[in-house]
């Protein structure tokens, strides 16, 4: 029978999670499977896994075939390199130390470049809400902008007509008060021309 460690897809629609099994190759993909050895959550940064390391090296070991996604899955917990180093310990290529050193410094390394990428991530997400919120402010600093420039120009269109108002008004006084003054000359003028017809 030949096994294979594959992924099996539960989850709702557009969000699965995924269970790491141990399944026949002959199963469906969501069917019956040997034994689940834990979770892939691709939904969230950083995707979430949950793993029995000490199973999956089991199941490795004793010939069991990873799926292209769970050997990539299985190469970021470290037990591809784990299951090479344990195979180079079976043939007595190396110690059983020197395998256990070589993993310990290849997760030291791993554990260092995914904290480091974690903190990219974090301070991309922050420096990208940073953004959003500077152009929303810009955006109602112009919007204010553009009220204050509105409201100038309606109180000068204001001041405008009224200071037009105040001289059509004054040009109306000029205009009754010169007539009067035209009234009162004119009848000065009849008195001083019957006086001299008189004489």
């Amino acid at each position: 029978m030949a096994v294979k460690i594959r992924l099996s897809r539960h989850g709702r629609k557009k969000r699965a999670i995924y269970n790491i099994v141990v399944a026949d190759a002959r199963a469906p993909r969501d069917g019956k499977f040997i034994e689940k050895l834990g979770q892939y959550n691709p939904n969230v940064t950083p995707a979430g896994l949950e793993l029995n390391d000490e199973r999956a090296l089991y199941w490795l070991m004793t010939g069991a075939q990873p799926t292209d996604t769970t050997r990539k899955i299985l190469s970021v917990r470290g037990l591809m390199l784990q299951k090479h180093l344990q195979v180079g310990v079976v043939k007595g290529a190396i110690s059983q130390e020197e395998a256990d050193k070589k993993l310990e410094a290849w997760k030291g390394e791993k554990e260092k470049s995914r904290e480091e990428r974690i903190a990219k991530l974090s301070s991309d997400k922050d420096a990208a809400k940073k953004a959003a919120l500077a152009a929303e402010r810009k955006k109602k600093e112009d919007i204010e902008a553009k009220k204050k420039e509105a409201e100038a120009a309606l109180i000068a269109e204001a001041e405008a007509a009224e200071a037009a108002k105040a001289a059509e008004a004054a040009g109306e006084e000029a205009t009754e008060e010169a007539p009067a003054e035209e009234a009162t000359e004119a009848p000065a003028a009849d008195a001083a021309a019957e006086e001299g017809e008189k004489e």
